[in-house]
């Protein structure tokens, strides 16, 4: 019945209760308990039903329920409280100004996946909930953001073990009527559909529109009856692991997301990349630029990269999406023809440096290439990238290579328990999640009693213990599992032991069996008679990682072992609902990459929130979050050649730490008392993560050091018809046809090469510039102390000063160096274009001495 209409019916909610289906379509109910707790209310087992997805929810909902709602006072009066918060989050007024943003103007954010909430299963993982903490913060900040993704009808997998522990997998549709979508359409009324040109014929998306508290995203799908079914497969399932489909996926988002922006008339001012999934999105962007400014496009191509954030996530090489050659070249001939120039200069723009990677296209170098601000998510991930990516800036120190970082960040709100938050109301201030930042409040939850906080902490871990029973009876039933073995679950778990929790996408670097490497050691924390343990364990292996699924497999034998078997848990089919009553009910948080292989890592965050302790290798944001006072860390950071000597090493250095520190600490209980010392450090955690954690810091960071800026670029470079742009495209291709003419001498000492602290001495330098002139080069001495022959430590450049010029072309330049430490000195002197920060880091345009001292 191809040709049947389908329609749908909704319930006829009374006037008086008409809030509750418009809330119901903004997902800023997801982060606010009483609405939440407005919902539940109706019919709590209902909710939970239906995965708390208030739009199915309410449609499931008899009629007869809500005229008694009608007239329910005291539910009017809760609906009242949520509509008045929910209307003073809209009177505030976005800062647009700071951002020198029009009202047609946005900072677009793309990302392939957004994780906002379970009922909306269009993520994967760490960096889908990343990018929804960061609009949910946009949103509380009122940052004028737009994002952009795909609609995945069959989203990321679920799982289910079978009975063997070995990980399945299905992938049940998302009804788009049971989600809190509206479909975008234009001032007539119809729908808004984009196209692209691609070698299965005509991509047709429409776009569809999700309300985030005041933040819009706009997702693209495919799935038009007019689409061929390889087209329509483009967005049914996220991360599809055939190459085509994949390109094609990136295509989508990053042309038809900027193609999308542009039908309903918003100008992305600023672009910001999460990953190299979105960099195509820079073809289209430069492409509108030369339309809307008239330019050619090394012009418009100047604007671009100066408004445009790259923010990776993948401290991995072979982390980083490439694809063969020719699965793109289809895609881009019309960009190449628009900025003249060939299809295979433009792929070089993707270009691995290496030879063997010759026939690859690399999406974080062609990402690279279109940003002027690059950053990795946590202070060792930035250095790690910088590092990797090295190649891509010939001649340029690791250490300036220009990949910063701002550390990630959790949304607070959407992850701290209904009770501690109404602690923190309590003793903190009753609007603390909007004051964040301020640090003095936020001290004030050493204030807190610690009877209450062990008191609330003690009601989630019973939650947690609850939840995990639940789980667990549904996945034996499912199994068909024999009755003593369900009548065991009532008695899994024990709310009153010491609960360590291990949850992360299963990967084999992430070790989760690392506690598994001595059995009968860990066999007797666990049943330990005075101070036992308990594990929780959870995550997903990649649909196409072996590896991982055996990890899985070994936990989930392991757990069925008698004298362990209801102490030990794994939960399936990990999500944002289970995540939530793990990280609120942990005592630990247990995290074991092998370093420097987690780029940040955010549910330990997400547990110090609520007061777990983190018990972590020194990798991703524990490297800046750990201290002694709120939290472990497993070994000392360093790293081995050999990994199985390597976890040998820090399997045992875990067990010491939980037998001489974590137990006896959570179970020293003086005179019936709460662990007193436990709780100061969960209070030293909880200021940690929500002062310096959380991702309305992270969002003010990118504000402040890249989308304000950005805004400021793009008013500088397009004001009098974009003369700074033309200048800049004209500068810099100047600088590129001439540099290979540029040689220096090697750099002369005034005074010898022995001095003492306090010493100045003069440097002279011989500059041959052929055709340039001093005034658009930068002539500067490099030095710093001795690592090796050919390395400095602590290195700095000075700027030289042009002391004469003694033929065309030829010039002495001239440095002063104060000597202020002892010790073996290098020191060299190179040229760099004069310029800004993108500039003076053009790829090649870098020209050092022949010989250093």
């Amino acid at each position: 019945m191809e040709k049947m209409q389908i329609y749908k019916v909704y319930p006829a909610i009374p006037e008086s209760l008409a809030f509750l289906d418009y809330l119901a379509r903004n997902l800023w109910w997801c982060w606010n308990h009483e609405a939440i707790e407005l919902f539940r209310r109706i019919h709590p087992g209902q909710w939970e039903k239906v995965g708390k997805n208030p739009v199915a929810f309410l449609s499931s909902i008899s009629q007869r329920r809500f005229e008694e709602l009608a007239t329910d006072e005291s539910f009017l009066g809760h609906l009242g409280r949520v509509k008045a918060k929910f209307e003073r989050m809209f009177s505030y007024v976005s800062p647009v100004k700071e951002f020198d943003l029009g009202s047609k103007e946005t900072i677009a954010y793309f990302s392939m996946e957004f994780g906002l909430h379970e009922s909306l299963p269009i993520f994967a993982g760490g960096l889908g909930v990343l990018a929804g903490d960061h609009l949910k913060a946009s949103s509380t900040q009122g940052v004028p953001l737009t994002g952009i993704g795909l609609l995945f009808r069959e989203g990321y997998f679920r799982q289910f073990l079978d009975h063997n522990g070995w990980q399945q997998e299905t992938y049940p549709i998302n009804d788009v009527f049971d989600l809190p979508l509206q479909k975008v359409t234009d001032t007539s009324g119809f729908d808004i559909k984009i196209e692209i040109p691609g070698p299965q014929g005509l991509i047709k998306a429409w776009v569809w529109q999700l309300k985030v508290g005041k933040i819009k995203l706009f997702l693209l799908d495919t799935n038009l009856p007019e689409n061929s079914k390889t087209i329509r497969d483009i967005t049914s399932r996220l991360y599809a692991s055939h190459g085509e489909t994949r390109v094609a996926q990136e295509i989508l988002l990053g042309i038809g997301g900027v193609k999308a922006l542009k039908m309903m008339d918003i100008f992305p001012k600023v672009c910001h990349m999460n990953e190299g999934h979105c960099s195509f999105a820079s073809l289209e962007r430069v492409s509108i630029l030369m339309d809307k400014y008239t330019l050619d496009f090394q012009s418009a191509f100047q604007i671009g990269q100066r408004t445009c954030v790259f923010t990776t996530h993948t401290p991995v090489a072979a982390g980083h999406d490439e694809f063969p050659k020719e699965l793109v070249r289809p895609y881009i001939k019309s960009y190449a023809d628009k900025f003249a120039v060939s299809k295979e200069e433009l792929l070089s723009w993707g270009e691995p440096r290496d030879m063997v990677n010759a026939d690859k296209f690399s999406m974080f170098i062609f990402g690279a290439h279109f940003s002027g601000y690059i950053n990795g998510v946590s202070r060792l991930h930035g250095q790690v990238s910088r590092r990797m990516w090295q190649s891509l800036w010939p001649g340029r120190q690791v250490e300036e290579i220009p990949i910063s970082h701002i550390t990630n960040g959790v949304h607070i709100c959407s992850y701290l328990s209904q009770h501690k938050s109404a602690l923190l109301e309590r003793y903190l201030s009753a609007d603390w999640s909007n004051r964040l930042s301020n640090a003095t409040m936020i001290s004030r939850i050493d204030n807190i009693e610690d009877a209450d906080l062990w008191h609330v902490h003690e009601l989630d871990r019973s939650n947690l213990t609850r939840k995990c029973r639940q789980l667990l009876l549904a996945q034996y039933e499912r199994r068909n599992a024999p009755r003593h073995e369900l009548d065991d679950i009532a008695s899994a778990m024990d709310h009153r032991v010491l609960t360590i929790c291990f949850a992360r996408r299963f990967a084999t670097y992430k070790r989760a069996g690392l506690l598994l490497k001595n059995i009968p050691r860990l066999t007797r924390l666990i049943t330990d008679e005075d101070r036992p343990i308990q594990l929780v364990f959870a995550g997903k292996a990649h649909p196409n990682d072996g590896d991982g699924k055996d990890i899985i497999k070994q936990i989930v034998e392991f757990a069925r072992i008698p004298e362990v078997r209801r102490r030990v848990v794994f939960l399936e089919n990990y999500d944002i609902n289970i995540a939530r009553y793990m990280v609120q009910g942990c005592d630990v948080w247990l995290n074991t990459p092998r370093r420097p292989n987690e780029a940040c890592g955010t549910s330990g965050m997400k547990a110090s929130a609520n007061g777990g302790l983190n018990l972590s290798i020194l990798d991703g944001w524990w490297c800046e979050g750990f201290r002694e006072d709120r939290g472990w860390r497993i070994g000392n950071g360093d790293l081995y050649d050999n990994h199985d000597y390597q976890d040998e090493v820090e399997s045992q250095a875990l067990f010491n730490v939980l037998e001489n520190e974590v137990i006896p600490l959570f179970y020293d209980r003086q005179r019936g008392n709460p662990p007193l010392k436990w709780i100061t450090m969960m209070k030293n955690a909880m200021k940690m993560a929500i002062h310096d954690f959380s991702s309305d810091r992270m969002v003010r960071e990118y504000s402040e050091r890249f989308y304000m800026p950005a805004a400021r670029n793009f008013k500088t470079l397009t004001d009098d018809g974009a003369g700074k742009a033309k200048a800049l495209a004209v500068k810099q291709s100047r600088l590129i046809a001439l540099w290979s003419s540029i040689r220096l001498s090697k750099p002369k000492l005034t005074k010898g090469i022995d001095f003492t602290v306090g010493d100045t001495f003069r440097i002279t330098l011989e500059v041959f510039l052929g055709e340039l002139t001093p005034e658009e080069v930068e002539v500067q001495v490099y030095h710093g102390k001795l690592r090796s022959t050919e390395l400095l430590e602590g290195s700095r450049s000075e700027i030289m000063w042009l002391q004469e010029t003694t033929a065309p072309g030829t010039h002495i330049y001239a440095c002063t160096i104060t000597c202020s430490d002892s010790g073996r000195f290098g020191v060299t002197a190179r040229v760099i274009p004069k310029g800004d920060e993108v500039l003076s880091n053009t790829p090649h345009l870098i020209t050092w001495a022949q010989e250093a001292y």
